[in-house]
């Protein structure tokens, strides 16, 4: 069965202007930085729910910006 990219979180439109960012994060770009967290540990294991809260939270910081 194929996999449809959805939206994790809608971003919060901004304070002040109320602009929104053009796009959401997608389960798939969050893996994405969460594998490339891993890979910088060093492989190590177990650490997959904090890469993946991790990943979230950057991207998120990013799009908010």
């Amino acid at each position: 069965m194929a996999r449809t990219k959805r939206a994790l979180r809608e971003i919060e439109p901004d304070s002040v202007t109320g602009d929104r960012p053009s796009a959401a994060i997608t389960e798939e770009e969050i893996a994405q930085r969460a594998y490339a967290l891993y890979e910088a540990r060093g492989r190590e294991d177990g650490h997959d729910l904090d890469d993946w809260l991790q990943a979230e939270r950057e991207l998120v910081d990013e799009r908010s910006r």
